[in-house]
């Protein structure tokens, strides 16, 4: 008998041999892998369904359920009536799917720095940035994944494989980007284990803040001079709905996302009236398959009460209509801002 809930973390429910297979088959139907979940891992599949916006319908519970009491993956979809949904005394329709708009030429003659470019978010904005038309030094450990994107994106391309927790590093996107830097996006990211503090891991912990913290002011400390002599440049730095809150993530990872809050308006301030603008995206939760540790046992379960406030999972291109706008000339008058771009869960 499976001790398994539509209120348990979908974790658990991948991890059951017959509930997983069901939920991996479903993925691979629509072209994704498990790893485009990872921020979703801690939320309980029932609000997983709930937020989907149908990509995983009500009937698949039932479906689950089943297939984790009885060991047995079934043949075909489940026929299983829906889930009810309560009488709000309105119609409400279906929400319309979103289309990405490119706007030729926002960024003509302009060259973007984006590190994390090769997966997840930095592909989604250094791909925008391109096809609008910029010129962006794409940074990443990966050198596979921007070996990927400078052949689907073409010349507009210049990859960079570096680590960004490297001070020399930020000298070698200089020298990419031929010594001007008209915007920077300051993607790249890690997540932590979820740990509460008596349970944090100075590997994990130092990571995270190298990564997350260092890396981004060692790139803002470089190209800051280049856009002060030039009049003006954008940082949009990604912070994260744990730079809001601190029922988001664990002590590690909260924290780095704090600390660039305060780098941001630091800067922000710093710099104002010079043209340099530094402003700040939080993502909410986003199908990335962001790398996320195995979930400490008592931080998790205190986060996992929290996410079900998440009203939605978005898809990198939706975050990267967000952090593109900040990047370009048209965020005019916006220096300091730290824009939520999670779905309204920072409204609740």
């Amino acid at each position: 008998m499976s001790n398994l809930t539509p209120n348990s973390p979908l974790r658990d429910w991948l991890s059951d041999p017959a509930a997983g297979q069901v939920l991996r088959g479903l993925l691979a139907s629509q072209g994704q892998s498990e790893q485009a979940l990872a921020p979703a891992l801690g939320l309980p599949l029932e609000q997983l369904v709930k937020m989907s916006g149908g990509k995983f319908p009500p009937e698949l519970v039932d479906v689950l359920v089943t297939a984790a009491e009885t060991g047995r993956v079934p043949e075909g979809p489940a026929d299983t009536a829906a889930a009810a949904e309560p009488d709000l005394g309105v119609e409400i329709g279906a929400p319309e799917p979103w289309t990405e708009q490119i706007t030729p030429g926002r960024f003509s003659g302009q060259t973007v720095v984006v590190t994390g470019a090769a997966s997840g978010i930095g592909k989604a904005v250094a791909s925008r940035i391109v096809r609008e038309g910029s010129r962006v030094i794409a940074v990443d450990v990966s050198a596979d994944g921007l070996a990927a994107l400078a052949a689907d994106l073409g010349e507009a391309v210049v990859p960079l494989t570096a680590d960004i927790t490297v001070p020399a590093s930020a000298d070698s996107v200089l020298a990419a980007a031929g010594g001007r830097v008209d915007a920077l996006a300051n993607v790249a990211g890690v997540m932590d284990n979820d740990a509460a503090v008596h349970e944090a891991d100075d590997t994990i912990w130092d990571r995270v803040m190298r990564i997350n913290v260092d890396g981004p002011m060692r790139l803002m400390r470089a190209v800051v001079p280049g856009m002060l002599a030039a009049g003006g440049g954008r940082i949009v730095n990604i912070v994260s709905e744990a730079a809001l809150r601190g029922s988001a993530a664990g002590a590690a990872y909260t924290t780095s996302k704090h600390a660039l809050v305060g780098l941001t308006k630091s800067s922000a301030y710093q710099y104002a009236g010079t043209g340099v603008q530094v402003n700040a995206v939080a993502p909410g939760a986003v199908a990335t398959g962001i790398h996320v540790p195995t979930a400490a046992p008592y931080g998790s379960a205190r986060t996992a009460k929290m996410r079900v406030a998440i009203p939605g999972l978005a898809m990198a291109e939706e975050l990267a209509a967000s952090i593109t706008f900040l990047l370009s000339k048209d965020a005019v008058n916006l220096n300091g801002a730290i824009l939520p771009s999670d779905g309204g869960w920072s409204a609740a």
